[in-house]
């Protein structure tokens, strides 16, 4: 039987995951985006409830569009999930749908967010399409935007940056992209195994996050394997500050970490 609480990781590993775990997040923000300075809000479709939230926070607070971009991919399904076990999300209808249909229709309900100011992009079925099919839709809609705020997954947003700046590239866009996760998730041991030190309603389960942060890393590689410029070109080149590799050189080399993450086949 598989134990359902991850193992504690040593001191020197559990601050290099919080390390790398902050990178990804890539909050440009000290702590949370007010005012929010925006001519645009887009939300990449993402199972993550409080990055959810944060983005249609930010949307009903001010006069901007929200921009919500995602169809039906490999990950969809954690999208149904998440909703199912949300206490008042729970009732939306989700299986089938397109993860826009569904955070619009939060975004309406729930937020009381007007239709008027709710851009629906359904097509894309990865990050790399949610870039560039929300580029295109503002394009084909005449919007010309200064400044917009996507927000993400935590674990994907400096991808999706990464993304949103070769998809501007490639359709001439001129905006400035404003990165913010909504929430950057911090892990501590306790006593019966490794947590969120953070509130944790709406994350993920401590093992999936980890894997999410270990498959991160070599996609956002500027090699042949990676998504970088020399490699699949999806992103323009992502610089690896010096303590972002020693951090993803203490997990590799951590054999409870790798181990586990390989018993339960995210690794």
């Amino acid at each position: 039987m598989i134990n359902t609480h991850f193992p504690h990781l040593p001191e020197p590993v559990l601050a290099a995951t919080n390390t790398l775990g902050r990178w990804l997040a890539n909050n440009a923000f000290e702590g949370k985006p007010q005012p929010v300075n925006a001519d645009c809000v887009i939300l990449a479709g993402n199972a993550v409830i409080p990055t959810i939230d944060a983005a249609c926070k930010i949307a009903a607070g001010g006069t901007m569009p929200l921009l919500i971009s995602g169809g039906v991919g490999h990950s969809t399904t954690f999208l149904y999930a998440a909703i199912a076990r949300h206490p008042r999300y729970n009732a939306l209808r989700t299986t089938g749908r397109s993860e826009a249909a569904i955070l619009a229709d939060i975004a309406r309900q729930f937020w009381n967010i007007p239709a008027d100011r709710i851009l629906i992009e359904d097509k894309s079925t990865n990050c790399g399409e949610n870039a560039h099919f929300s580029c295109e839709l503002l394009r084909a809609r005449g919007m010309t935007l200064n400044t917009a705020l996507v927000i993400q997954d935590p674990t994907m947003q400096r991808r999706t940056m990464a993304t949103f700046a070769r998809a501007a590239e490639i359709s001439g866009l001129d905006t400035r992209w404003l990165s913010y996760p909504g929430v950057t998730p911090v892990l501590a041991n306790d006593a019966r195994g490794l947590r969120f030190a953070t509130p944790s309603a709406g994350l993920w389960p401590v093992e999936r996050y980890l894997s999410l942060l270990m498959g991160e890393v070599p996609r956002l590689r500027d090699d042949e394997q990676g998504y970088g410029p020399r490699g699949r070109n999806f992103i323009v080149h992502v610089d690896f500050p010096a303590e972002i590799e020693a951090a993803w050189c203490t997990m590799l080399a951590d054999p409870t970490l790798t181990a586990t993450l390989k018993e339960r086949a995210l690794l």
